[in-house]
C-alpha cells in the first residue's frame, strides 16, 4: 500500500515567499495616482465656461422667470 503524505511547505519556501511578496510591495513601479484624473482639464473648461448672466436668469423686475 503506497502511502499519502500531506506536504506542508517548508519554512525556507515560506520565507522565500514573504520576501518576495514584500520586496514586490515595497518596490512596485506602479503606482496609480499618478495616474488618475486630478480635475477637469481645459477643453471641459472651454465647454463649460461661464456665460454671462442674463436679466432672465438675474430675476430682474418686469421679465417672466424660468420654472
Amino acid at each position: 500500500m503506497a502511502q499519502t503524505r500531506t506536504k506542508a511547505p517548508s519554512l525556507r519556501r515560506t520565507a522565500t515567499a514573504l520576501l518576495h511578496s514584500l520586496a514586490k510591495d515595497l518596490f512596485d513601479p506602479y503606482r496609480p495616482e499618478l495616474h488618475y484624473m486630478r480635475g477637469p482639464g481645459p477643453r471641459w473648461r472651454a465647454k463649460h465656461a461661464q456665460r454671462p448672466a442674463s436679466a432672465v436668469e438675474l430675476g430682474m423686475p418686469g421679465t417672466l422667470h424660468a420654472a
